[in-house]
């Protein structure tokens, strides 16, 4: 059973959220998810321009890391992490700080993890520009890099590159699809979100690595991240879980009776589900107001609310949706 985390404690959750330094908050969430290290790379102070000139990439000057230049409020490497470490966390708490490796950073070590993050300028960044913006980064070293970005309203996005050998040079590799974990609200983040942070944790990761036969070192932890963020992974997961869910409800739910035409329940359900993610949708593209979907304030605007055994939200909001 993978062990669950507390995603992030109010006190990261604020410093993420708000104005605070990004990467004390960052390294902080890293920490509760089970990732730390002494390996600091001496030098940047937090300036992406800086940060460039020391780790220049193979062809500089580029549209894409002018862009970033322009946009990055502040980058850091927070730290490295390699076999000594993995090995140090697995032997002993995970939420320990003593017993780490104190060595330095060692840019030679290609099998190692590095951990980053980035304080954007803008409030709000597509998919298309925060995976640019993560391969600018990881195109520099080849070490595989997470990446961790706070736009300026405060939402923290994940990311992580694919990486492949280049076949014509082998001491290359060729950078492939990104895979985000995006917007994310650290003050209230989705169900989802939370999942996946959890998922990525190394003490669940361990556990994957343990049940798979993966050797608890920088190789096995490349599987099990990758296999983490496997989006046909991660959609049979979804499928799994929402006929879990249908299952459930088919046996508990009860629908009106007074309609012209009576339909088995497992229609009921369907035309449901279908309704429901119409509107989450709806939801989250910003077509209608988020305080809907919190109880507590849709509560205030209805008459007669009863969670228990009224329909007043039903009728008020989801049937007019």
């Amino acid at each position: 059973m993978t062990m669950p985390i507390m995603t992030m404690t109010a006190a990261t959750a604020a410093a993420l959220a708000g104005g605070a330094d990004f990467a004390a908050a960052a390294s902080d969430l890293l920490a509760e998810l089970g990732y730390r290290s002494a390996r600091i790379l001496p030098g940047p102070s937090g300036d992406a321009g800086e940060l460039f000139r020391q780790l220049p990439a193979p062809v500089p000057g580029t549209r894409s890391e002018q862009d970033f230049i322009s946009e990055a409020q502040s980058v850091r490497i927070l730290f490295q992490l390699t076999d000594a470490e993995i090995a140090a966390a697995a032997q002993q708490s995970l939420f320990r700080t003593d017993g780490l490796d104190a060595g330095g950073f060692d840019a030679g070590n290609a099998q190692s993890f590095l951990f980053a993050a980035v304080a954007l300028r803008g409030d709000a960044y597509p998919r298309s520009r925060y995976a640019a913006f993560t391969r600018e980064l990881n195109k520099r070293l080849q070490h595989p890099m997470v990446v961790l970005f706070r736009n300026s309203a405060g939402r923290v996005t994940l990311a992580f590159v694919h990486r492949r050998p280049n076949r014509n040079d082998p001491t290359r590799d060729v950078l492939g699809n990104v895979s985000l974990i995006r917007e994310i609200d650290p003050a209230s983040p989705h169900r989802a979100h939370r999942d996946l942070l959890d998922a990525l944790a190394l003490p669940a990761r361990l556990e994957w690595m343990d049940a798979h036969g993966k050797p608890r070192n920088f190789d096995g932890l490349l599987a099990a991240w990758l296999a983490a963020l496997d989006t046909e992974e991660l959609n049979r997961r979804f499928y799994r879980d929402l006929f879990a869910w249908f299952e459930r409800a088919r046996d508990a739910a009860r629908f009106p009776t007074d309609e012209a035409v009576t339909l088995a329940p497992e229609e009921h359900i369907i035309r449901l589900i279908t309704r429901l993610l119409f509107v989450w949708f709806l939801k989250e593209k910003g077509l209608v107001a988020g305080e809907l979907f919190v109880e507590h304030q849709a509560a205030q605007l209805l008459k007669d609310y009863d969670r228990a055994g009224g329909d007043s939200y039903y009728r008020a909001v989801l049937q007019n949706l």
